[in-house]
């Protein structure tokens, strides 16, 4: 057992997670916090003061508490939010109000007995490397000097001018009006259920639409635990509840946001499941067609061969990343891009915040369905009328973690000619990748964290899909 919990905490894509209790505790957060007001002051960012939410775990608003009191102690000015709230609420605040960074306590997606500290840049992206990197090494000095952060009182840093709770949706939700017309999808007749998925985006539809809005939610109230399954995420096992119920409703649509709400599931209206491929392509589908809004487009990776596709018919750039939106966003602001987005359900847009944002992806999704008059599976059409028909599927491998070197070295060495009758090319941008002579495409990803390997497959049909992910499992050998 380690005796110093702290010196096991390990910093991620833009923050730190770990599980309630044994890892995720008030004094860990406290050392993260500490570590994070040196980062702070060293650069000057906190001088701009910060700004720190969370989302609706176990403890969050506690925790959100503690890292707030061990600001204020180190002189830094701290609005923490009134309430539970989105993850894309923080991350527009910090760049509307020009802080120097924010905190939000939240493990976004992951199951109930994990938290985390998530770190957001003055930008309200997700921290860059070099920032998560600077904020680890004084994490790692806090704990190796066993130093003792100091906390200050809520009612003294109150009084002192250093702790403003504030009330941050509402600006938030008046920004979205300035990019889409909600007075005019106010008048429309669609029938909503919104999954919210026990999380932080519970009512924000209602609050956006009106009261008066034919709109049904599930999962609206706060439950840490997340009962009904593994981890609040929007992906297809996790919304049966939700496939049902627009089906019995007779719903157009169902959305579903995620524990923080900056991943985003889409149903259409007979129950069926939009891949997160084809909801990014019906994005970009709608920002250029619908919208007429030339510009860029980002995906990772594992986003859809159905994006280039649209760039050649529009006339515009689209650039491809490692997965991650600390890659995705630097270069949405370089290009000015329209839309950048990943695998995970999450998206970004231009004139809002270069991060993942389910709530303006859900609005978005529904005027793409006023202004052309179609039905989810309607606009699927549309856009494979456009780029011909794409399917996609990812499984899970786990293995025994002493399998992993084998596993790897199988897949470095791997380089198949061909693959289902047809040429393959081979490159290793993010894991390894085999994309055909058609376009179709087998990608093998393994976790760092987990003895874990994803392998992802998008064909032209299910059928083909199924067949390169049994080819994938076999050339891994798993």
């Amino acid at each position: 057992m380690n005796s110093n919990p702290a010196a096991a905490i390990k910093f991620g894509t833009d923050g730190w997670r770990g599980l309630i209790a044994r890892d995720f505790t008030f004094d860990n957060v406290a050392v993260c916090a500490a570590a994070y007001a040196r980062y702070l002051t060293e650069t000057g960012l906190g001088k701009r003061g910060v700004v720190i939410g969370y989302d609706t775990r176990f403890l969050s608003e506690e925790f959100a508490r503690e890292a707030a009191a061990i600001l204020n102690a180190a002189g830094i000015k701290v609005t923490l939010s009134a309430c539970a709230l989105p993850t894309p609420v923080v991350s527009w605040t910090v760049l509307h109000r020009r802080y120097g960074g924010g905190v939000v306590i939240t493990a976004s997606h992951n199951p109930g007995i994990w938290n985390g500290f998530k770190v957001k840049s003055d930008t309200g992206s997700s921290a860059p490397t070099e920032t998560i990197s600077r904020i680890e090494q004084h994490l790692k000095d806090i704990v190796a000097s066993d130093f003792v952060p100091s906390r200050m009182a809520a009612e003294e840093a109150a009084k002192k001018g250093l702790l403003v709770i504030a009330e941050l949706v509402p600006p938030y939700l008046e920004h979205l009006g300035t990019l889409v017309d909600i007075p005019l999808l106010r008048k429309t007749s669609f029938k909503i259920v919104v999954d919210s998925m026990h999380g932080a985006g519970a009512g924000i539809f209602r609050q956006l639409l009106g009261i008066k809005y034919d709109l049904v939610e599930i999962k609206a109230e706060r439950n840490p635990v997340f009962p009904g399954m593994r981890q609040p995420e929007p992906i297809d096992i996790n919304l049966k509840e939700l496939e049902a119920k627009v089906v019995a409703d007779k719903a157009d649509v169902g959305l579903a946001t995620d524990g923080d709400s900056d991943r985003i599931g889409i149903v259409d209206e007979h129950g069926v499941f939009l891949t997160q491929l084809q909801v990014m392509s019906l994005l970009a589908l709608y920002l250029l067609e619908t919208r007429g809004e030339p510009g860029a487009i980002v995906k990772t990776i594992t986003t859809s061969s159905m994006l280039p596709k649209l760039g050649k018919l529009y006339g515009v750039p689209v650039f491809e990343t490692p997965v991650g939106f600390k890659y995705v966003a630097p270069i949405m602001e370089r290009e000015n891009a329209i839309l950048g987005g990943e695998e995970s359900g999450g998206y970004g847009f231009r004139n809002h915040v270069l991060e993942r944002d389910a709530i303006i992806a859900g609005l978005y999704f529904l005027d793409f369905m006023a202004k052309t008059g179609k039905k989810p599976s309607e606009l699927l059409k549309w856009l494979y009328n456009k780029v011909g028909e794409h399917h996609y599927r990812r499984i899970d491998v786990e293995f025994d973690a002493t399998d992993r070197d084998a596993i790897l070295n199988r897949l470095k060495q791997a380089n198949p000619a061909t693959l289902e009758g047809q040429d393959v090319k081979r490159d290793t941008l993010d894991g390894w990748r085999f994309t055909l002579s058609d376009g179709s495409w087998l990608l093998f990803r393994a976790s760092g964290t987990e003895p874990l390997l994803r392998i992802y497959a998008e064909a032209d049909s299910p059928q083909m899909v199924d067949r390169l992910l049994e080819t994938g499992k076999k050339i891994a050998g798993v």
